[in-house]
């Protein structure tokens, strides 16, 4: 039993015995933020009952908001996983921190950015948790590289991704070699 006693009857939402299509987001906009992201995706794929199916390339663009910081680059990755969601969304911090993230302020520039964006077909509503990401569909920084990877993927109650990166403005995108 965790720390947090359980209702009567409850299952922990820890984990599941098959395996789940999940999409990460990755952003850097510190340090060598290609490099972060290479590395974060080498961890992404070593975490246990994770494997990484296939990455988008990366994109380098400006802070949303206009923030007087250095350019992103950014990226998505497709997994097949048998962590929950919640236990995912704490990988992902986990690694994040390893990576020297710091929470300082919102929209502070940042070493690493994990977000998960899609979990299968699922919508997930908790707190500090919501999928699917409930700002893709306005980043063509999320959207476009998850249409270049996964284009007939569906954003539950949204439709599919390629036809949603399509109504983007991604002209600040600048695919990287």
């Amino acid at each position: 039993m965790s720390k947090v006693e359980r209702r009567k009857g409850s299952k922990p939402v820890t984990g599941h015995r098959s395996l789940v299509t999940a999409f990460i987001a990755l952003g850097s906009n510190l340090g060598d933020p290609a490099q972060q992201v290479r590395a974060a995706l080498r961890t992404l794929a070593a975490l246990p009952g994770t494997r990484l199916v296939r990455q988008s390339s990366f994109y380098r663009n400006p802070p949303e908001g206009g923030l007087d910081q250095p350019e992103f680059v950014n990226a998505v990755a497709q997994i097949e996983t048998r962590a929950g969601p919640r236990e995912l969304l704490d990988r992902l911090l986990e690694i994040e921190r390893a990576h020297g993230r710091a929470r300082d302020y919102p929209n502070a520039p940042r070493t690493l950015d994990l977000d998960v964006v899609l979990y299968g077909d699922r919508v997930v509503r908790e707190p500090a948790l919501t999928i699917p990401h409930p700002r893709m569909l306005d980043r063509a920084f999320v959207l476009v590289p998850l249409a270049e990877i996964a284009p007939d993927a569906v954003v539950p109650g949204q439709g599919r991704v390629a036809d949603l990166a399509a109504m983007l403005d991604a002209s600040g995108l600048v695919k990287l070699a």
